[in-house]
């Protein structure tokens, strides 16, 4: 590959590009990881299953964060929490989540049970009875929004999708691929949405799976293949271009960057341990009077002695 194309190929990764179709009153929004999945995956040895599993939840939370207003590379646009959490699966928790283009996440698993899966075990055989939870935090003003769904269909894809569905009444299309190989891990993502009646932003009126409008973008949108979405040398305005170029205007939006996003530092938690009563602090320390916190996100312990 030339110097150039190598360029052109990298400047697809770690990025959500945002777009509008606004004679179809929809939106859409596009993301690849590349160096940043696999900065967040080598925090901890996961099996081969559990990657792919983490890698299509971090592309999800990207897609679905990207969503809040102003979530730009302010952290004042607030934070979108991706968790799915079962008692009787493979998985005991998975948990990503989105601020300001910052992406962190970490899965706890039962590495036996994982291993007697084989290598391309189904969402239920790793979830069971699991249910996911996505919540919305509006930073400009402090209020939260959460949806529960049960963790049922093929892929943590159709999963979000089914919250849209319920929770919001919004008719949502959602993909993700994700591909690993000698040059790391690459997950890719798309997601459309229909705002019947009015752009992004305006009031939904006459929410229906079956308006014209919708079937239309959700047939154009629908067509995106796999290997489109993981392809290194294929730009994100391509994508959009390849899927609806037919339209009489589609409205992009460079995108922001997304980088790797664990908050931990010993000051943040020597900040939170200070809320705690004096007896309560005393009952954390060890043996040598140090208090341990195990970050999950990174794989870091940070060892506190003063508060």
């Amino acid at each position: 590959m030339s110097e150039a194309a190598t360029t052109r190929a990298e400047t697809g990764f770690d990025r959500v590009l945002r777009f509008t179709l606004p004679d179809r009153h929809a939106r859409g929004r596009i993301v690849r990881l590349g160096p940043v999945l696999d900065e967040i995956l080598s925090a901890h040895a996961y099996p081969a299953s559990i990657k792919h599993l983490l890698a299509e939840a971090l592309a999800l939370a990207a897609l679905l964060g990207s969503l809040l207003k102003g979530n730009d590379g302010d952290q004042a646009g607030g934070q979108l929490t991706l968790q799915a959490q079962t008692e009787d699966g493979a998985i005991r928790l998975l948990v990503c989540d989105f601020r300001g283009g910052e992406l962190r996440g970490y899965v706890q698993h039962d590495a036996e049970k994982v291993a007697a899966l084989g290598a391309n075990p189904p969402l239920f055989a790793l979830f069971g009875r699991g249910y996911l939870a996505i919540t919305f935090d509006i930073g400009e003003t402090g209020q939260r929004y959460q949806g529960i769904v049960p963790l049922e269909g093929a892929s943590l894809a159709e999963a979000c999708e089914a919250y849209f569905a319920q929770s919001e009444q919004v008719p949502t299309l959602i993909r993700v691929g994700v591909r690993s190989g000698p040059e790391g891990c690459v997950a890719g993502g798309l997601l459309v949405q229909h705002l019947a009646e009015g752009e992004e932003g305006r009031e939904r009126l006459h929410v229906r799976l079956d308006h014209p409008e919708w079937e239309h973008v959700a047939v154009l949108g629908g067509s995106i293949r796999h290997e489109e979405l993981v392809d290194r040398q294929l730009g994100l305005e391509s994508i959009v271009w390849r899927l609806f170029h037919e339209e009489r205007e589609v409205r992009v939006d460079p995108g922001q960057r997304l980088v790797r996003g664990c908050r931990c530092t010993i000051e943040h938690y020597r900040g939170v341990i200070a809320r705690f009563p004096p007896d309560e602090i005393a009952a954390m320390r060890d043996d040598d009077g140090v208090i341990v916190v195990d970050c999950a996100f990174c794989s870091r312990d940070f060892r506190i002695v003063e508060v």
